[in-house]
């Protein structure tokens, strides 16, 4: 409860994880039918990278700062999640950037629905706020576990949901493979996308041991490192897992990972992998 990714909008694992989801949505936007998105840990939904929050880490400079000041950003895959984070700035200014639920909402179509869980009250009144009077988008004051649980699978049986949790409690990632593997078994056609943190080298190995592990099928892990992993707790990279991915989802993530590594990574160490963890 005490998270707050006010600190860290925009940074190189938002432009990772956004540029990765918007193509997901994009994917399902291929047929006309509608879809849902889910986000379970959805903060308040737009973020002020002036704010004091932003300005005390400026993680900005070395996340969307230096996508948006690269020809990279105008590469066609890229093209969705440009499209949101400049239609943010036209409304609110050139210091705000999207987090995942404008990201989504940019991106959808009139038939399309954004269901937004927050537990942090303050949070979830700034997100209520943010989409107040929007029919197509539910934003609801409560602990997007146990959304997974009692909301799926949605009506419209098409689409994704971003499990996105702070990593701040013990047992977070243990918590994510079973959470996700009983989401799975109530809603065994939907897209799960999850992102973790690339930290200490044993805990990522347990989590994607446990999603080995757990009877999902389909996996895909798509990772970006800055830097080497090392002894210590810092946060060295970021990773998205895809359960049921769409089968444009690996090439054009290894393409993205490919244009961003560059412009991301630390002295020059930084490294990216598109891996399937679990075979059909």
């Amino acid at each position: 409860m005490n998270y707050r990714h006010a600190f860290h909008a925009g940074n190189f694992a938002d432009v990772v994880k956004h540029a990765l989801l918007a193509r997901l949505i994009e994917y399902l936007k291929l047929k006309p039918k509608a879809f849902r998105i889910l986000d379970t840990h959805a903060g308040i939904g737009r973020y002020d990278l002036s704010g004091d929050e932003a300005r005390r880490t400026g993680e900005r400079v070395e996340g969307i700062d230096r996508l948006v000041a690269s020809p990279v950003w105008v590469d066609p895959l890229l093209r969705p999640y440009r499209e949101a984070v400049e239609a943010v700035r036209a409304a609110h200014g050139a210091d705000s950037y999207p987090g995942s639920p404008l990201v989504a909402r940019t991106l959808m179509r009139p038939q399309d629905r954004l269901s937004l869980y927050e537990l942090h009250p303050a949070d979830a009144q700034i997100l209520h706020d943010e989409f107040a009077g929007d029919y197509q988008v539910r934003a609801t004051h409560l602990d997007g576990w146990l959304a997974l649980g009692a909301h799926l699978p949605p009506k419209e049986k098409r689409g994704v949901v971003l499990i996105d949790p702070p990593f701040e409690e013990t047992g977070e990632h243990e918590r994510i493979v079973e959470r996700v593997a009983a989401a799975w078994r109530r809603w065994p056609g939907g897209i799960y996308a999850v992102w973790y943190p690339v930290k200490q080298r044993e805990r990522r190995s347990a989590l994607l041991s446990g999603i080995r592990e757990s009877g999902l099928r389909n996996v895909v892990a798509a990772e970006l490192l800055r830097e080497p992993m090392g002894a210590d707790d810092r946060l060295v990279g970021t990773g998205f897992l895809v359960v049921n991915p769409p089968w444009t989802f690996a090439p054009e993530a290894e393409r993205i990972l490919a244009l961003l590594r560059p412009l991301l990574e630390t002295d020059r160490g930084g490294s990216f992998s598109v891996e399937m963890l679990v075979p059909e």
